[in-house]
């Protein structure tokens, strides 16, 4: 919903908010990778019950994540590897941080919490994995009520206000419903497509 709505602008916003990253080519790589890494801390703060700091490191790592794109857009530095380094980075950082969450509540012996943040992990994965796979077969396959950047904000607000279990149910939710979007959105995309490539056959007997 956010990349949606604002992606036109954030570009932008990250140049005016940081033009000292911007004045000499960096490696957009390698802000991915940093961005993992204070990302990794974050979860394993959460692990530790450490919610605050796993909040702030969150969202440092978010903030690499987002200037990397940036940056290579700026510099001329797109890259198909780049592309693919970061949207695997950033399945691992989604399946870490709700890791560490997990394992704080399943250590604390609070199984309803370590089980929604399981459930959360999965239908999270699940919404970037049927992307994906979609966009195997059709052009564009996004949009849906909760996408990654709102469920990391979510996360790491969670963190930071003592809210976290509040912040589960949201993502848990959220990216069901997401996920069934879809869902719904490829059978429709793909159906289309099976006509037009039925009614191709059709007029070439």
């Amino acid at each position: 919903m956010i990349k949606e709505k604002f992606g036109g602008r954030i570009d932008a916003w990250v140049e005016a908010a940081v033009p000292f990253l911007l004045r000499r080519p960096i490696d957009p790589n390698l802000l991915s990778v940093l961005g993992v890494l204070v990302s990794l801390g974050g979860s394993f703060a959460f692990g530790l019950g450490s919610f605050f700091a796993g909040g702030i490191l969150v969202l440092a790592g978010g903030f690499f994540d987002l200037v990397d794109g940036v940056v290579a857009r700026r510099f001329g530095r797109v890259t198909t590897f780049g592309a693919f380094l970061d949207s695997t980075l950033d399945r691992l950082v989604d399946m870490a941080i709700l890791l560490g969450i997990l394992m704080f509540f399943a250590g604390a012996g609070d199984r309803a919490s370590a089980f929604l943040a399981g459930f959360a992990m999965v239908a999270s994965v699940l919404v970037s994995y049927a992307k994906a796979r979609a966009e195997r077969f059709v052009p564009s396959l996004g949009g849906g009520v909760l996408e990654r950047a709102e469920r990391i904000v979510i996360l790491a607000l969670g963190g930071l206000t003592g809210y976290m279990r509040v912040a589960l149910w949201i993502v848990a939710v959220g990216a069901a419903i997401t996920v069934a979007q879809r869902f719904a959105l490829a059978y429709r995309e793909m159906t289309r497509l099976d006509a037009a490539t039925a009614e191709g056959v059709g007029e070439h007997p």
